[in-house]
Protein backbone atom coordinates (compact mmCIF):
# COMPACT_ATOMS: atom_id res chain seq x y z
CA UNK A 1 0.00 0.00 0.00
CA UNK A 2 1.22 3.56 -0.77
CA UNK A 3 2.36 6.02 2.03
CA UNK A 4 -0.59 8.25 2.75
CA UNK A 5 1.99 11.40 1.98
CA UNK A 6 2.45 9.70 -1.38
CA UNK A 7 -0.86 9.38 -2.57
CA UNK A 8 -1.55 13.21 -1.81
CA UNK A 9 1.22 14.66 -3.49
CA UNK A 10 2.31 12.26 -6.11
CA UNK A 11 -0.35 9.51 -6.80
CA UNK A 12 -1.89 10.04 -10.34
CA UNK A 13 0.37 13.30 -11.08
CA UNK A 14 2.23 12.64 -13.88
CA UNK A 15 4.18 15.61 -14.21
CA UNK A 16 5.90 14.90 -17.31
CA UNK A 17 2.85 14.91 -19.54
CA UNK A 18 2.36 18.93 -18.23
CA UNK A 19 5.34 20.53 -18.26
CA UNK A 20 6.54 19.41 -14.68
CA UNK A 21 3.95 21.55 -13.28
CA UNK A 22 3.42 21.16 -9.18
CA UNK A 23 0.22 21.37 -9.41
CA UNK A 24 -1.89 19.38 -12.52
CA UNK A 25 -3.98 21.71 -14.99
CA UNK A 26 -7.67 21.85 -15.39
CA UNK A 27 -8.60 20.13 -18.43
CA UNK A 28 -11.43 21.75 -18.89
CA UNK A 29 -12.29 20.42 -22.43
CA UNK A 30 -15.53 18.87 -23.13
CA UNK A 31 -14.33 16.81 -26.61
CA UNK A 32 -11.39 14.77 -27.31
CA UNK A 33 -10.12 14.12 -31.26
CA UNK A 34 -8.36 11.18 -32.41
CA UNK A 35 -5.89 10.66 -35.07
CA UNK A 36 -7.14 8.10 -36.92
CA UNK A 37 -10.39 5.43 -37.16
CA UNK A 38 -8.71 2.65 -35.32
CA UNK A 39 -8.28 5.33 -32.20
CA UNK A 40 -11.67 6.30 -33.03
CA UNK A 41 -12.69 2.86 -32.37
CA UNK A 42 -10.54 1.85 -29.60
CA UNK A 43 -11.62 4.54 -27.63
CA UNK A 44 -15.21 4.12 -28.16
CA UNK A 45 -14.76 0.47 -26.98
CA UNK A 46 -13.82 0.97 -23.75
CA UNK A 47 -14.87 4.94 -22.19
CA UNK A 48 -14.14 3.89 -18.56
CA UNK A 49 -10.12 4.05 -19.76
CA UNK A 50 -9.89 6.16 -22.75
CA UNK A 51 -10.55 9.94 -22.88
CA UNK A 52 -13.96 10.52 -25.66
CA UNK A 53 -15.82 13.05 -23.66
CA UNK A 54 -15.62 14.66 -20.50
CA UNK A 55 -18.89 13.10 -19.09
CA UNK A 56 -16.74 9.98 -18.95
CA UNK A 57 -13.44 10.25 -18.42
CA UNK A 58 -11.62 13.69 -17.70
CA UNK A 59 -7.89 13.33 -16.98
CA UNK A 60 -8.18 16.43 -14.26
CA UNK A 61 -11.23 14.08 -12.87
CA UNK A 62 -8.97 10.65 -13.53
CA UNK A 63 -6.18 11.95 -11.15
CA UNK A 64 -8.68 12.43 -8.24
CA UNK A 65 -10.03 8.88 -8.66
CA UNK A 66 -6.98 7.30 -8.50
CA UNK A 67 -6.37 9.11 -4.86
CA UNK A 68 -9.43 8.74 -3.54
CA UNK A 69 -9.10 4.81 -4.40
CA UNK A 70 -5.87 4.56 -2.46
CA UNK A 71 -6.88 6.48 0.30
CA UNK A 72 -9.70 3.78 1.06
CA UNK A 73 -8.03 0.86 0.04
CA UNK A 74 -10.26 -0.10 -3.39
CA UNK A 75 -9.48 -0.83 -6.94
CA UNK A 76 -11.11 2.19 -8.11
CA UNK A 77 -13.11 5.19 -7.61
CA UNK A 78 -15.84 7.15 -9.30
CA UNK A 79 -16.61 11.03 -8.10
CA UNK A 80 -20.11 12.87 -8.85
CA UNK A 81 -20.93 16.38 -8.94
CA UNK A 82 -22.69 15.79 -4.93
CA UNK A 83 -22.95 13.17 -2.24
CA UNK A 84 -26.79 12.46 -2.77
CA UNK A 85 -25.69 11.29 -6.45
CA UNK A 86 -23.02 8.97 -5.54
CA UNK A 87 -25.45 7.15 -2.72
CA UNK A 88 -28.10 7.33 -5.47
CA UNK A 89 -25.82 5.72 -8.18
CA UNK A 90 -24.78 2.90 -5.75
CA UNK A 91 -28.17 1.89 -4.96
CA UNK A 92 -29.70 2.38 -7.98
CA UNK A 93 -27.10 0.54 -9.28
CA UNK A 94 -28.01 -2.82 -7.26
CA UNK A 95 -31.65 -3.04 -7.45
CA UNK A 96 -34.85 -3.32 -9.94
CA UNK A 97 -38.32 -3.50 -9.05
CA UNK A 98 -39.09 -5.95 -6.15
CA UNK A 99 -36.19 -5.84 -4.56
CA UNK A 100 -35.30 -5.18 -0.82
CA UNK A 101 -32.92 -2.60 1.24
CA UNK A 102 -31.93 -3.13 4.47
CA UNK A 103 -30.53 0.68 5.68
CA UNK A 104 -29.82 1.42 9.39
CA UNK A 105 -32.22 3.11 11.21
CA UNK A 106 -30.94 7.11 10.49
CA UNK A 107 -29.22 7.59 7.70
CA UNK A 108 -28.76 11.04 5.81
CA UNK A 109 -32.00 12.82 5.16
CA UNK A 110 -31.44 12.57 1.17
CA UNK A 111 -30.80 8.94 1.45
CA UNK A 112 -33.82 8.61 3.84
CA UNK A 113 -35.69 10.31 0.69
CA UNK A 114 -34.10 8.14 -1.74
CA UNK A 115 -35.37 4.77 0.03
CA UNK A 116 -38.98 6.17 1.14
CA UNK A 117 -40.01 8.35 -1.53
CA UNK A 118 -38.46 7.61 -4.90
CA UNK A 119 -37.40 3.93 -5.29
CA UNK A 120 -40.24 2.66 -3.72
CA UNK A 121 -42.47 4.15 -7.19
CA UNK A 122 -40.09 1.72 -8.97
CA UNK A 123 -40.98 -1.17 -6.63
CA UNK A 124 -38.38 -1.54 -4.34
CA UNK A 125 -39.08 -2.16 -0.91
CA UNK A 126 -37.21 -1.03 2.22
CA UNK A 127 -36.70 -1.71 6.01
CA UNK A 128 -35.22 0.81 8.56
CA UNK A 129 -33.44 -0.99 11.43
CA UNK A 130 -31.44 -0.49 14.56
CA UNK A 131 -28.01 -1.29 13.11
CA UNK A 132 -26.22 -1.04 16.27
CA UNK A 133 -27.29 -4.62 16.84
CA UNK A 134 -26.29 -6.85 13.67
CA UNK A 135 -28.80 -9.24 14.98
CA UNK A 136 -31.47 -6.33 14.08
CA UNK A 137 -29.87 -6.48 10.37
CA UNK A 138 -30.21 -10.19 10.09
CA UNK A 139 -33.91 -10.37 11.23
CA UNK A 140 -34.88 -8.00 8.75
CA UNK A 141 -32.98 -9.64 5.56
CA UNK A 142 -34.88 -11.47 2.86
CA UNK A 143 -35.05 -13.45 0.04
CA UNK A 144 -35.07 -10.54 -2.15
CA UNK A 145 -32.78 -7.88 -0.08
CA UNK A 146 -30.03 -6.71 -2.37
CA UNK A 147 -28.27 -4.04 -0.78
CA UNK A 148 -27.88 -3.46 2.96
CA UNK A 149 -26.63 0.02 3.42
CA UNK A 150 -24.73 1.45 6.56
CA UNK A 151 -23.56 5.07 8.20
CA UNK A 152 -21.35 4.24 10.49
CA UNK A 153 -21.21 6.84 12.43
CA UNK A 154 -24.03 8.53 11.31
CA UNK A 155 -23.28 12.23 11.61
CA UNK A 156 -25.92 13.42 14.06
CA UNK A 157 -25.90 10.87 17.51
CA UNK A 158 -23.09 8.51 15.88
CA UNK A 159 -24.59 5.59 15.85
CA UNK A 160 -22.30 2.31 15.02
CA UNK A 161 -22.73 -0.88 13.26
CA UNK A 162 -20.12 -3.80 13.27
CA UNK A 163 -18.24 -3.58 9.62
CA UNK A 164 -16.78 -6.93 10.27
CA UNK A 165 -20.03 -8.42 11.40
CA UNK A 166 -22.29 -6.52 8.81
CA UNK A 167 -19.69 -7.57 5.83
CA UNK A 168 -19.85 -11.12 6.75
CA UNK A 169 -23.56 -11.13 7.34
CA UNK A 170 -24.04 -9.18 3.65
CA UNK A 171 -21.37 -11.87 2.23
CA UNK A 172 -23.38 -15.46 3.93
CA UNK A 173 -26.38 -13.61 1.95
CA UNK A 174 -25.18 -12.94 -1.58
CA UNK A 175 -26.16 -8.91 -0.23
CA UNK A 176 -24.27 -5.77 -2.02
CA UNK A 177 -22.74 -3.87 1.16
CA UNK A 178 -22.03 -0.41 0.73
CA UNK A 179 -21.56 2.20 3.18
CA UNK A 180 -21.57 6.63 3.85
CA UNK A 181 -17.81 7.10 5.87
CA UNK A 182 -18.03 10.58 5.46
CA UNK A 183 -17.92 11.17 8.92
CA UNK A 184 -15.04 9.36 9.33
CA UNK A 185 -12.74 10.51 6.12
CA UNK A 186 -10.38 7.41 4.82
CA UNK A 187 -7.91 8.58 7.04
CA UNK A 188 -10.09 7.36 9.92
CA UNK A 189 -11.98 4.31 9.00
CA UNK A 190 -11.16 2.07 5.66
CA UNK A 191 -14.47 0.03 5.70
CA UNK A 192 -13.41 -1.92 2.43
CA UNK A 193 -10.68 -3.55 4.92
CA UNK A 194 -13.64 -4.63 6.71
CA UNK A 195 -15.15 -6.57 4.08
CA UNK A 196 -17.59 -3.78 2.74
CA UNK A 197 -18.18 -3.51 -0.50
CA UNK A 198 -18.98 -0.18 -2.04
CA UNK A 199 -17.82 2.68 0.74
CA UNK A 200 -19.52 6.27 -0.06
CA UNK A 201 -18.45 9.48 1.17
CA UNK A 202 -19.49 13.79 0.28
CA UNK A 203 -16.20 14.72 -0.57
CA UNK A 204 -18.11 18.42 0.00
CA UNK A 205 -16.70 18.09 3.75
CA UNK A 206 -13.26 16.51 4.69
CA UNK A 207 -12.14 15.39 1.07
CA UNK A 208 -12.24 18.71 0.09
CA UNK A 209 -12.86 20.67 3.19
CA UNK A 210 -12.13 24.34 1.83
CA UNK A 211 -16.41 24.58 1.90
CA UNK A 212 -16.33 25.87 -2.17
CA UNK A 213 -17.15 22.40 -3.84
CA UNK A 214 -20.17 19.98 -3.71
CA UNK A 215 -18.99 16.44 -4.87
CA UNK A 216 -19.69 12.71 -4.08
CA UNK A 217 -17.51 10.06 -3.80
CA UNK A 218 -17.92 6.12 -4.54
CA UNK A 219 -14.94 3.66 -3.71
CA UNK A 220 -15.12 0.27 -4.92
CA UNK A 221 -14.10 -2.48 -6.83
CA UNK A 222 -12.87 -2.02 -10.99
CA UNK A 223 -15.86 -4.58 -11.52
CA UNK A 224 -18.40 -2.64 -9.50
CA UNK A 225 -17.57 0.45 -11.04
CA UNK A 226 -17.19 -0.04 -14.21
CA UNK A 227 -21.15 -1.24 -13.67
CA UNK A 228 -21.97 1.90 -12.18
CA UNK A 229 -20.02 3.93 -14.84
CA UNK A 230 -21.48 2.12 -17.71
CA UNK A 231 -25.16 2.73 -16.18
CA UNK A 232 -25.85 4.79 -13.85
CA UNK A 233 -22.80 7.89 -14.27
CA UNK A 234 -23.30 8.00 -17.82
CA UNK A 235 -26.81 7.82 -17.99
CA UNK A 236 -27.53 10.07 -15.34
CA UNK A 237 -24.85 12.36 -16.03
CA UNK A 238 -24.10 13.99 -12.51
CA UNK A 239 -20.56 14.45 -13.15
CA UNK A 240 -17.78 16.02 -11.46
CA UNK A 241 -16.47 19.42 -13.07
CA UNK A 242 -12.61 19.14 -14.22
CA UNK A 243 -12.11 22.64 -12.20
CA UNK A 244 -14.26 20.99 -9.17
CA UNK A 245 -11.91 18.17 -9.39
CA UNK A 246 -8.95 19.84 -8.94
CA UNK A 247 -10.57 21.96 -5.93
CA UNK A 248 -11.05 18.26 -4.23
CA UNK A 249 -7.23 17.44 -5.36
CA UNK A 250 -5.95 20.72 -3.72
CA UNK A 251 -7.76 19.87 -0.59
CA UNK A 252 -6.78 16.39 -0.11
CA UNK A 253 -2.91 18.20 -0.02
CA UNK A 254 -4.03 19.23 3.59
CA UNK A 255 -6.40 16.78 4.96
CA UNK A 256 -4.59 15.21 7.15
CA UNK A 257 -3.49 18.39 8.74
CA UNK A 258 -7.18 19.76 9.04
CA UNK A 259 -8.65 16.66 10.47
CA UNK A 260 -5.66 16.14 13.21
CA UNK A 261 -6.55 19.53 14.17
CA UNK A 262 -10.24 19.51 14.13
CA UNK A 263 -10.18 15.80 15.54
CA UNK A 264 -7.56 17.33 18.75
CA UNK A 265 -9.35 20.59 19.22
CA UNK A 266 -12.76 18.92 19.04
CA UNK A 267 -11.55 16.69 21.72
CA UNK A 268 -10.91 19.82 23.88
CA UNK A 269 -14.30 21.13 23.60
CA UNK A 270 -16.11 17.97 24.68
CA UNK A 271 -14.10 17.91 27.79
CA UNK A 272 -15.19 21.48 28.45
CA UNK A 273 -18.68 20.89 28.19
CA UNK A 274 -18.83 17.72 30.17
CA UNK A 275 -18.01 19.71 32.64
CA UNK A 276 -20.02 22.65 32.56
CA UNK A 277 -23.07 23.00 34.82
CA UNK A 278 -25.69 23.68 31.82
CA UNK A 279 -24.61 20.69 29.70
CA UNK A 280 -26.89 17.08 30.23
CA UNK A 281 -24.87 15.11 28.35
CA UNK A 282 -22.26 14.81 25.53
CA UNK A 283 -22.37 12.81 22.26
CA UNK A 284 -19.06 11.80 20.63
CA UNK A 285 -17.94 8.50 20.08
CA UNK A 286 -14.44 8.02 21.87
CA UNK A 287 -16.17 9.26 24.45
CA UNK A 288 -16.42 7.26 27.76
CA UNK A 289 -19.68 7.65 28.38
CA UNK A 290 -20.24 6.59 24.66
CA UNK A 291 -22.30 3.26 24.25
CA UNK A 292 -20.40 2.18 21.55
CA UNK A 293 -17.30 3.11 22.06
CA UNK A 294 -15.57 0.01 22.50
CA UNK A 295 -16.67 -0.79 18.65
CA UNK A 296 -15.74 2.78 17.86
CA UNK A 297 -12.01 2.47 19.05
CA UNK A 298 -12.09 -1.01 17.19
CA UNK A 299 -12.91 0.40 13.41
CA UNK A 300 -12.21 3.97 13.94
CA UNK A 301 -8.48 5.78 14.48
CA UNK A 302 -9.81 8.68 15.02
CA UNK A 303 -13.59 11.18 14.89
CA UNK A 304 -12.89 14.47 13.61
CA UNK A 305 -14.44 17.68 14.45
CA UNK A 306 -18.32 16.47 14.96
CA UNK A 307 -19.96 15.80 18.70
CA UNK A 308 -23.39 16.35 19.83
CA UNK A 309 -24.18 18.31 23.18
CA UNK A 310 -27.51 18.36 25.31
CA UNK A 311 -28.36 21.29 26.71
CA UNK A 312 -30.08 21.85 30.30
CA UNK A 313 -32.80 24.00 29.86
CA UNK A 314 -36.70 24.13 30.82
CA UNK A 315 -37.68 26.48 27.66
CA UNK A 316 -37.21 27.10 23.85
CA UNK A 317 -37.11 30.75 24.57
CA UNK A 318 -33.71 30.19 26.48
CA UNK A 319 -32.33 27.56 23.71
CA UNK A 320 -33.36 30.22 21.31
CA UNK A 321 -31.48 32.88 23.06
CA UNK A 322 -28.50 30.74 23.56
CA UNK A 323 -28.64 30.01 19.86
CA UNK A 324 -28.06 33.73 18.73
CA UNK A 325 -25.76 34.52 21.35
CA UNK A 326 -23.49 32.36 19.55
CA UNK A 327 -21.24 34.79 17.55
CA UNK A 328 -18.17 32.22 16.53
CA UNK A 329 -19.84 29.37 14.47
CA UNK A 330 -21.99 29.71 11.89
CA UNK A 331 -25.17 28.38 12.16
CA UNK A 332 -25.38 25.93 8.91
CA UNK A 333 -26.13 22.28 8.21
CA UNK A 334 -22.54 21.06 6.11
CA UNK A 335 -19.12 20.53 7.99
CA UNK A 336 -15.61 19.60 7.16
CA UNK A 337 -14.70 22.79 6.35
CA UNK A 338 -12.35 25.45 7.82
CA UNK A 339 -15.23 26.96 9.77
CA UNK A 340 -16.53 25.83 12.73
CA UNK A 341 -20.14 25.08 12.61
CA UNK A 342 -23.27 24.87 14.79
CA UNK A 343 -26.71 22.69 14.20
CA UNK A 344 -29.22 23.27 16.44
CA UNK A 345 -32.62 21.19 16.69
CA UNK A 346 -34.54 23.90 17.72
CA UNK A 347 -33.84 25.35 14.10
CA UNK A 348 -36.12 22.67 12.70
CA UNK A 349 -38.90 22.58 14.73
CA UNK A 350 -42.40 24.38 13.76
CA UNK A 351 -41.70 24.21 10.39
CA UNK A 352 -44.76 24.48 8.13
CA UNK A 353 -45.23 21.63 6.60
CA UNK A 354 -42.68 19.65 8.39
CA UNK A 355 -43.23 17.25 11.67
CA UNK A 356 -40.46 18.32 14.42
CA UNK A 357 -37.42 15.82 14.89
CA UNK A 358 -37.32 13.14 16.85
CA UNK A 359 -34.44 14.40 19.19
CA UNK A 360 -35.28 17.19 22.09
CA UNK A 361 -35.09 21.19 21.19
CA UNK A 362 -32.28 21.12 23.47
CA UNK A 363 -30.22 19.14 21.00
CA UNK A 364 -27.38 20.56 19.03
CA UNK A 365 -24.40 19.36 16.67
CA UNK A 366 -21.01 21.04 16.78
CA UNK A 367 -18.47 20.66 14.07
CA UNK A 368 -15.22 22.60 15.04
CA UNK A 369 -12.73 23.91 12.42
CA UNK A 370 -9.20 25.44 12.54
CA UNK A 371 -9.80 28.31 15.18
CA UNK A 372 -8.26 28.13 18.54
CA UNK A 373 -10.48 26.50 20.94
CA UNK A 374 -9.90 28.75 23.57
CA UNK A 375 -11.25 31.56 21.36
CA UNK A 376 -14.46 29.38 20.54
CA UNK A 377 -14.70 28.40 23.94
CA UNK A 378 -15.06 32.01 25.49
CA UNK A 379 -18.10 32.59 23.10
CA UNK A 380 -19.80 29.84 24.11
CA UNK A 381 -19.12 30.12 27.81
CA UNK A 382 -20.87 33.32 27.60
CA UNK A 383 -23.90 32.08 25.44
CA UNK A 384 -24.45 29.26 28.01
CA UNK A 385 -25.49 32.04 30.37
CA UNK A 386 -28.96 32.27 28.66
CA UNK A 387 -29.63 28.62 29.41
Amino acid sequence: MKHLSDILTHLGENREQYFQAVSPPVIQSSNFVFPDLKAFRECFSDELENHVYSRGNNPTVAILREKLAALEGTEDALVFSSGAAAIAAAVIGNVATGDHIVCQQAPYSWTNNLLRKLLTRFGVEYTFVDGTNVENIRAAIRPNTKVLYLESPNTLTFDLQDLEACAALAREHGIVSMIDNSYCSPLFQNPAAWGIDIVLHSGTKYLNGHSDVVVGVLCASKAMVRKIFESELMTIGAILSPHDAMLVIRGLRTLPLRLERSDKSAWDLVHRFEKHPKVEKVLHPFHESFPQRELAHKQMRGCGGLFSVQFKTDSMEKMEAFVHRVQRFLMAVSWGGHESLMMPTIGFYNIPGRSNPPLPYTFCRFYIGLEEPDWLWEDLEQAMEVL
